[in-house]
């Protein structure tokens, strides 16, 4: 089968699509052949081995697993023993941080996939894991979030960002987003009920009261948390020392912030779904590439201006 493997840590000029064995399901793994992708920030992270710290967990010097690729939506092919959950021919969508999706097939465990539902696609599936999972746990799992509350949204127009915005109004929240000017347009259309353009107000003196702060961007302060939200949570974040001065700052003033790495569970995969398939969630792709671009997908969104989700299509 054909998958994208690389040897060294940096940018996307070290992957190559090369040809390699295809997997063979474990107990309690399904194998699943891959239709659609989508790329994140963390696959870029894991691909140039950064911040340093992440390197303890994949590797020092040199990657420890060649393959990479979180997200995907396929077709199972076979199951190991001890599925119970799904079989041969089910149409699953998922993630793996562990890598190896960017493949023709990949195996995956049970836990980490979700049946997509009649009338969905791949392509919008695909899109939804690492980013959807992100979101639905900061703003409900460590949010908190209660129907009625207000919640400032941080990057609101970004993978990430554009589902948190439209799962707040799907849980009945008031939802005021941060973005660019020239992304308010889309963010009002996702549900917004209220977009401030940092680039006309310096959202690190923004005076507006929340009930809770989701900073998926990561450029917040903790006096930004402090004066704007009665709680907080950081996703993402623009250096590994502010992450940790904000982190550390919030245990010394004992300010109720939440910081996390997203979970995979088929109960919040479903209902994302289940979410999607209501429409209360639509899924923006900024841009669709083939597999063989795969490298490209990453490098754009490195670049950090993408608007919702880039695919990736076998």
């Amino acid at each position: 089968m054909k998958a994208f493997t690389r040897k060294l840590y940096g940018g996307p000029e070290v992957l190559q699509l090369e040809e390699v064995e295809k997997p063979t399901p474990q107990a309690g793994q399904l194998l699943v052949k891959v239709a659609a992708n989508s790329a994140n920030p963390a696959d870029w992270h894991i691909l140039r081995g950064t911040p340093i710290l992440a390197r303890f967990a994949f590797g020092l010097f040199k990657p420890r697993s060649k393959f990479i690729g979180a997200d995907f939506a396929g077709v199972v092919e076979a199951v190991g023993e001890g599925v119970t959950q799904f079989k041969a021919g089910d149409r699953v969508f998922g993630e793996t941080l562990r890598g190896g999706s960017f493949a023709q097939y990949t195996c995956v465990a049970e836990k980490e996939c979700a049946q997509i539902p009649e009338g969905l696609t791949f392509r919008e599936l695909a899109c939804v894991p690492v980013a959807g999972l992100t979101a639905l746990q900061a703003l409900i799992t460590h949010g908190k979030l209660q129907k009625g509350e207000s919640v400032l949204i941080n990057g609101a127009s970004g993978g990430v960002g554009h589902f948190a915005v439209q799962i707040a109004k799907a849980y009945g929240a008031k939802v005021t987003g941060v973005c660019s000017a020239k992304n308010a347009a889309l963010v009002v259309g996702l549900g917004a009920d209220q977009v401030i353009a940092y680039d006309q107000e310096n959202i690190h003196q923004h005076k507006g009261k929340y009930d809770l702060v989701v900073d998926t961007h990561g450029n917040l302060s903790l006096a930004d948390f402090r004066r704007m939200g009665q709680r907080g949570v950081m996703v993402g974040f623009t250096s590994m020392p502010h992450m940790l001065s904000v982190i550390f700052k919030a245990k010394l003033s004992k300010y109720p912030l939440a910081q996390f790495t997203a979970e995979t569970n088929t109960p919040d995969l479903e209902t994302l779904a289940s979410l999607v398939k209501t429409g209360k969630i639509k899924v923006h792709i900024d841009a669709t590439y083939s597999h063989q671009e795969i490298p490209e997908a990453i490098g754009y969104i490195e670049a950090m201006r993408t608007r919702g989700k880039v695919a990736m299509v076998w």
